[in-house]
């Protein structure tokens, strides 16, 4: 009896092929992550200056007052968190448009290829 085959390491971790995709397809997929990437960089910013920057310039700020409270009070209290909520819900928003423009150019794509596979045929 033969002893059973044992498949070297590079076999055994080996990635497997992604499917092939027209140009079309990858330049969509390119702009989206290109667009995700930057909205995120853009959020983040925005999220570093209400945490880091405004409680820096909090001082300065002490004379003005909004609702009652002086700003720094109320930025902290409040301010901040209705901005990072605010922050989440324009991601969200953004980003289901962006996957409607992906769906849309994968559908297009997907269509394109339909017709040429039944002209091959």
């Amino acid at each position: 009896m033969a002893a059973p085959h044992t498949p070297s390491p590079a076999e055994l971790h080996s990635p497997p092929e992604p499917p092939p995709v027209s140009d079309a397809m990858a330049r969509a997929h390119q702009r989206y992550w290109r667009f995700n990437l930057i909205l995120i960089a853009v959020l983040m910013t925005l999220g570093f200056v209400v945490s880091f920057v405004v409680p820096l310039a909090a001082p300065a700020l002490t004379q003005v007052r909004f609702a009652g409270f002086s700003l720094p009070f109320y930025l902290g209290a409040q301010g901040a968190i209705l901005v990072y909520v605010g922050l989440i819900v324009v991601y969200i928003v953004l980003m289901r448009r962006a996957d409607r423009t992906l769906q849309r150019a994968f559908d297009a794509d997907a269509a394109v290829a339909g017709l040429t596979a039944a002209r091959g045929n």
